[in-house]
């Protein structure tokens, strides 16, 4: 059994990403980039969303 808190990019709601401090304000730019190209298959993905770029942090407890 895992104690896995990380949030899963690809099924967290807008306001669950928004909770993430490295995150904040870009929740519901997450989502509907999701919704736009599909799933993510890599955290690195997020760079691609407008406004993050640079702005994730590594040890952001995020998963896909």
């Amino acid at each position: 059994m895992t104690n896995d808190t990380r949030i899963d990019i690809n099924c967290a709601s807008a306001a669950e990403l928004d909770a993430v401090p490295c995150l904040k304000g870009h929740g519901f730019e997450i989502v509907r980039y999701r919704e736009e190209r599909g799933a993510f298959t890599a955290l690195r993905q997020l760079d691609e969303v407008p406004g993050l770029s640079g702005k994730v942090e590594a040890n952001a407890p995020l998963k896909v």
